[in-house]
């Protein structure tokens, strides 16, 4: 009986550790909410939900701690030319108030939208070319809103003709599904897109290779935003998603699958799309920085970031949440480019 009690204290962790759910920073999940309506990402209930979720599998590479991974031989090439390539006001890092999200229930009523560009790209999960079938709700929202878009009102942002790439975000918690479109706009009460990607959060398979998907890697966007909930935690516990200037053609590296470059773009020191940057170890993140700074910096420097899109700054994104401190990511741009190193990134396997 003694030896019974001795054993049992000893499995008592390990049972323990079974019966919860622990992501891959080692935090204890806790029960995940049951999304019953829609719940926008600015709030305490998106919060609550957010911090019980697993978004991918701890071997997700969105989740793979690289804090030791060896750096790629032409390293210091490939940040000369991401930092060449900008000009000089644009060679610090940036924080990006971009991408927002709705999480929704299981059972959100579908919507038919149309893929005006990419519809042989595209998940139509349930519709026919070039419709899709998404759980899109009526107060969607689209990419800069509220924080980036004045005045305007949600509805009226839904139909702006304002230019951007407009991303929408749609998570389903409880089943763990992502619909992710870009360029998306509604016109009466229609939906338009010029893409549609469904992502399945509880597996590491990938979609279609040479496919692309709101991000020109191909690659999600929800799993690499900055999060409210997490910042407020103090550390992101994924890799984040990251603009350069130019890519490489033809070439994408896992978890990317989708190269979007001109066929000039044949320097091997341009960054394929998904090349993984990380923060150098001996930048030392000053005492006095807020603690989203210090969350993000944590982030780059054991899970990195990934190259995920061109564009015209050196930048990660971050959710255009109103409840963000005034100016809490403004020392970034003290963080220069060449604190960046390359690495030597893993496959499927």
């Amino acid at each position: 009986m003694k030896l019974f009690a001795f054993l049992f204290v000893l499995l008592l962790p390990v049972l323990r550790l079974q019966a919860e759910r622990v992501n891959q920073e080692g935090r204890v999940l806790g029960p995940l909410p049951v999304v019953t309506s829609p719940i926008l990402f600015n709030t305490t209930n998106a919060d609550t939900v957010l911090a019980a979720m697993q978004i991918f599998p701890a071997s997700n590479p969105w989740n793979e701690d690289i804090s030791r991974r060896p750096v790629l031989t032409n390293s210091d090439a490939m940040i000369a030319r991401i930092l060449s390539d900008l000009t000089p006001n644009h060679r610090k890092l940036m924080a990006e108030y971009e991408m927002n999200f709705v999480l929704v229930p299981d059972g959100q009523p579908r919507v038919q939208i149309k893929f005006l560009n990419f519809p042989d790209e595209s998940d139509l999960d349930g519709g026919t070319s070039p419709y899709g079938s998404y759980p899109i709700t009526t107060n969607l929202p689209v990419e800069m809103w509220p924080a980036q878009t004045g005045s305007q009102t949600l509805s009226q942002w839904q139909t702006s003709g304002a230019d951007g790439d407009r991303h929408a975000i749609m998570v389903a918690p409880g089943s763990g599904f992502i619909w992710e479109t870009w360029e998306t706009r509604r016109t009466g009460t229609n939906w338009q897109a010029s893409n549609g990607a469904k992502f399945n959060l509880n597996s590491n398979q990938q979609r279609p290779t040479g496919w692309t998907s709101g991000d020109a890697a191909g690659l999600p966007m929800f799993p690499a935003l900055v999060r409210f909930d997490e910042a407020e935690r103090g550390m992101v516990e994924h890799a984040c998603r990251l603009v350069v200037k130019r890519t490489r053609f033809n070439h994408f590296i896992y978890p990317a699958t989708h190269f979007a470059a001109p066929s000039a773009n044949t320097d091997p020191n341009l960054p394929a799309m998904g090349q993984r940057l990380r923060l150098k170890s001996a930048f030392v993140i000053p005492a006095n920085w807020t603690k989203e700074e210090k969350a993000v910096l944590l982030g780059l420097k054991k899970y990195g970031a990934l190259v995920a899109d061109n564009g015209s700054v050196f930048s990660i994104s971050v959710t255009p949440d109103d409840r963000w401190p005034a100016k809490c990511f403004n020392h970034l741009r003290n963080v220069g480019i060449t604190n960046f190193e390359v690495i030597q990134t893993t496959g499927p396997n």
